[in-house]
Order: structure tokens, then sequence, then C-alpha cells
């Protein structure tokens, strides 16, 4: 599908750019350059540039998505991006998020950063969002959060998808909506920051769960019910961490956890759907050319439930498998008692 002209005619002096060159920052990039004249994107290496230069491309991931070379300035910078730009994208694997900030010596201090990461950062066993706030200084002012559902294969398609942004400065949000909204991405705000990215880690591992289900042989209502429980596991734990008036039926959270748990393009649910066909954990991921961001996000999450004295059956269970080696057909045969 091409610009349509008004879009063209619309297009931003927006200084904005995306940090990664995955699946999720290629579908990010897709959907600023609707809106922006120049979107600047710094990638993994000069390879990843070379190809994106030479093709109009990435050469990895969603390869049939071509850009406009002249809507791009590639970098393999994060100063040069970060210096360059008023909005700064962070659409990296949370577990390279440390690796990735560590190289940035540049001023900063008023930059809007958005997180379209889901998971953990390993470094501090925290979310994007204290990282930030924590190791750099951002507070939640200059802050923001994409949440789903939003698969990238479909942004690549121009399927109708949704996205949540949220952030508690409305200039910041009318910017954010103004930039990412065109026909085929519909944006909705919110003020949950916490409670948008601790749903999309939590659903990823839920995603896990009902991947394994698949794997085992279990159908669709079983999953009904795993699904039913799991958006009341995800209620329990927001409440516990982070009070807020949210409703947990609305797409950032029961919506973005239908379409992870039950979607082929889910990642997370390929991984479980390997381990419960009888891989190994680390086959299973091994398999796999993306992070799963479930993986690493249960440790953390199953600690902290842990700590806060919750009963989240799915996420015990799940952890039970993936961390300490415990036979899936039998966890999850033990599950089934629990869920109702």
């Amino acid at each position: 599908m091409s610009e349509s002209s008004n879009t063209k005619k619309n297009k931003k002096d927006v200084s904005v750019g995306v940090v990664g060159s995955g699946s999720f920052a290629t579908a990010i990039v897709k959907m600023l350059v609707e809106n922006c004249k120049i979107v600047h994107w710094c990638v993994r290496n000069e390879f990843v540039k070379g190809a994106i230069e030479l093709r109009g491309h990435n050469p990895t991931y969603l390869t049939a998505v071509n850009f406009n070379i002249k809507n791009l300035k590639l970098t393999t910078d994060i100063n040069e991006l970060v210096s360059a730009c008023d909005v700064v994208v962070l659409a990296t694997p949370s577990i390279y998020l440390s690796d990735t900030l560590d190289k940035m010596s540049c001023e900063y201090t008023d930059k809007i950063f958005v997180s379209a990461i889901k998971g953990i950062i390993p470094k501090v066993n925290d979310v994007v969002a204290h990282y930030l706030r924590d190791e750099f200084k951002i507070g939640f002012r200059n802050q923001a959060v994409i949440a789903g559902p939003c698969h990238a294969e479909e942004v690549a398609m121009e399927r109708l998808s949704y996205l949540t942004i949220a952030t508690v400065e409305e200039e910041v949000s009318e910017k954010l909506v103004s930039i990412f909204n065109s026909d085929f991405i519909k944006v909705h705000s919110s003020k949950d920051i916490l409670g948008n990215e601790y749903s999309a880690i939590l659903k990823n591992i839920f995603a896990i769960g009902a991947g394994i289900a698949s794997g085992l042989g279990y159908g669709d209502n079983f999953t009904a019910v795993f699904v039913s429980n799991a958006i009341r596991e995800m209620e329990t734990f927001l409440e516990a961490i982070y009070e807020a008036p949210r409703d947990v039926n609305e797409s950032a959270y029961l919506g973005d956890l239908l379409v992870t748990a039950y979607s082929l393009f889910s990642r997370n649910r390929n991984l479980g759907n390997l381990i419960g066909k009888g891989y190994t954990v680390k086959s299973a991921i091994q398999s796999m050319n993306m992070v799963a961001e479930g993986y690493y996000a249960a440790d953390s999450i199953y600690k902290t439930s842990k700590e806060k004295g919750l009963k989240l059956p799915i996420i015990d269970t799940v952890y039970g498998i993936l961390y300490e080696g415990k036979n899936a057909e039998k966890q999850f045969k033990k599950l089934t008692t629990k869920l109702n």
C-alpha cells in the first residue's frame, strides 16, 4: 500500500529517532515515516546500515517492508541519533538496552524517551521506566511507553493495528499520537506508564504458557480458561506493584495478552509451543532467531511475586518449567486443578 497524497502533504518536521534494528524497531520506523519527513534510525552495525541504504529494507527482519532512503537517516552511533532528535524510541531487546545506552555520552536531559521494549533489564532486574529514571535521571515526565496489541508482522502488511502510548504529560502525549497515528495505526493515550509496561512484560510470560499448552495438545477450550485466569493474575500483580486507576479489560492489557497468547506471530507463544512439544528450554531458545522476552522476564516477575506474597499459579508454573527444569506435562496437569 503506497502513501496517500494527503499523507505526503502532511509530513511533520518532528525530530524523531528509533534505536534498534529488530522486527518491532523496523515496524516502528514504518509507522513513523508515514508522518515524519525524516526518521533517524540507529541500527546494530555497519552491515545492517549498508544493507538498508543499498536495498531499502532491513536485511534480516520484515524484509518485505521497503523504505524510501530519502526518508531515513541511518547511523550506528547512539550519540549521533540522540543529539539530533527530540524524541528517541528505544526498541532493542531488553537484554541489549544497557549495552546500548551505556555508550550514550551526549546531552539528553531535554529529550523524550519512548520505550517500545517489553522486558526486564537484566543489569538492574527492573523495568525500563525505572532503569531510565535511576541510571540516567530521566524522569517520568520525559518518558513514554508504547503498548499493543501490535504485532510487527501485521504492521508490515499495513493491517489495522492499535497502540496505546502511556505518558504523564499531555503535551508529550499529543505529539506522540500525531506522529504514530495513520491509516493503519490507531493510537490511544494513557497515563499508566508502569501499568502498561508491566502488563506488556507479563503477557509475554503468559504467552509462553499458552504456547506450552498448545504444544502439549490442550485445545481452545483450555486456552480460553487459561487466558481468563491470566488476566486476573495480571490485575493482581499490577495492583500489588503500582495502584492506579486502570481497567485491565482495555486493549493495552487484555488485548495485548490475547494477541500474544493466540497469534502465530507471537515469538513467546512459539517458544512455549516448542517446549510443550518436547524441546528443552535451551534448545527451544537456540532454535529461534528472535528474542522471546518472556523467558528473561519470568525470573524477575516470579521473584517479585514471591516477595509480595502473591498467589499466581500460572507465573509459578511457567517459571518452574523454564528455570527449575520441571516437566511441562506434569506441571500443566497440576495447573489445570488451580484454574477456574
